[in-house]
């Protein structure tokens, strides 16, 4: 059975760069096949390592890690910033949030002269209201535009202090170690939306009373509408005005009765902590490394190992349990084109960012040189709209 499983596979195998262009516009960053990584970077705080490894056929995930200024007038506060785009039904909303979410902030960060919990909600708003005007101008060419989005991790690391944003389900994770044992312990940061977690379907039953299907178990998975798991989000304009859930949308996005409120929210979560000299690590991955790994297992393989090429490692761990999980080898998975991979695992991004204590307390107003990395993979041209998945396929993730 498994031989004619993988027969059927290999003819669907293809050459990965025909026609498309590999992107990732850090020099310093390698392509191997469907897996772009960055072993190990410096950022102002310490090192870093990245990875992404794709499964669809156009990449969905974006990401970026951004060290230096904070400001658009580039005088300060200086820090990190990391972020976690996973798009679905298309790249076209990750990428948007890819090239506008950190000069938002930035903006934001100089209009008031320092990092707060403000200048993070106001940048996803611009950024949210920016892809609302994009799907407004697209709309009578390219409807379909309305029915991508992506979740939206963000990090900001500024003057001992440590931001974390989300939208969807993405996750980050800190290693923090105790004194008494040596172990390091993973500590979730980030708040999920997902309706697979009980506390958000009631949530959204209290904020839609009236809606008796605002939650719908759908092939044993929770949806939103029966469409979509994740409650928060940018883009997914379809499910937040009723003017864009309408023809020439297809069919099935469409909801058989109008809504008067949106029923998806672009209001991030944000939490704010503050960093202590045995803080080691954050791990920043979208929801595909999450899905085969637990958050103590990613903290181990990260702890155990040299912290060149954790994020790779970390990319491997997963496939290796997508393996398993399907009775096949690893080795065979690698085979697999992309496309044909997302029956396997999902686009997958992880960024490890390592705390230097020494460096994680020096104030906002050091200088540094400054880098700017995004996460590779195979893209069509920016300015080709995907084709959209089907509401099943639609994960939110």
């Amino acid at each position: 059975m498994f031989s004619e499983l993988m027969n059927l596979l290999r003819a669907c195998f293809r050459p990965g760069s025909e026609g498309f262009s590999r992107t990732g516009s850090d020099a310093g960053g390698r392509q191997d096949g469907l897996l772009w990584y960055k072993d190990s970077g410096q950022h102002l705080n310490g090192e870093f390592s990245m990875a992404v490894i794709q499964a669809n056929n156009l990449l969905e995930d974006q990401s970026q890690i951004e060290s230096g200024s904070l400001s658009s007038n580039e005088s300060g506060p200086y820090g990190t910033f990391v972020g976690i785009y996973d798009g679905h039904g298309g790249p076209e909303t990750s990428r948007f949030i890819n090239d506008h979410l950190f000069h938002h902030l930035k903006k934001f960060t100089s209009e008031q002269q320092s990092m707060s919990v403000d200048v993070i909600r106001k940048a996803f708003q611009a950024t949210e209201e920016g892809f609302m005007s994009v799907v407004a101008n697209q709309w009578s060419l390219s409807p379909q535009i309305a029915a991508v989005g992506s979740c939206c991790l963000v990090g900001v690391i500024c003057n001992g202090t440590l931001y974390i944003a989300n939208l969807g389900d993405s996750r980050a994770v800190l290693g923090r170690a105790v004194k008494a044992t040596g172990e390091v312990l993973a500590m979730q940061l980030s708040a999920e939306h997902n309706a697979s977690i009980e506390s958000i379907r009631e949530e959204l039953h209290s904020l839609h009373p009236d809606d008796p299907n605002i939650v719908v178990l759908k092939h044993s998975v929770w949806r939103v509408k029966g469409l979509i798991q994740v409650s928060k989000s940018i883009g997914d304009v379809y499910l937040k005005k009723a003017e864009f859930n309408r023809e020439p949308l297809y069919a099935k996005f469409r909801l058989r009765e109008p809504f008067k409120m949106p029923i998806l929210s672009s209001e991030p979560s944000i939490s704010v902590h503050h960093l202590q000299p045995n803080d080691q690590f954050i791990i920043f991955a979208s929801d595909g490394l999450w899905e085969h790994l637990s958050n103590q297992e990613a903290v181990d393989i990260v702890q155990n190992s040299p912290r060149s090429g954790s994020a790779r490692r970390l990319v491997k761990a997963a496939l290796q349990e997508a393996a398993k999980k399907r009775e096949m080898r690893y080795s065979d998975l690698k085979k697999i084109d992309r496309g044909v991979r997302r029956h396997f695992h999902d686009d997958t991004t992880v960024v490890v960012v390592y705390l230097d204590s020494n460096l994680v307390s020096r104030t906002s107003t050091a200088k540094f040189p400054g880098i700017s990395v995004r996460g590779g993979g195979i893209n069509l041209p920016h300015n080709t709209l995907a084709p959209c998945t089907t509401p099943t396929e639609i994960s939110g993730t």
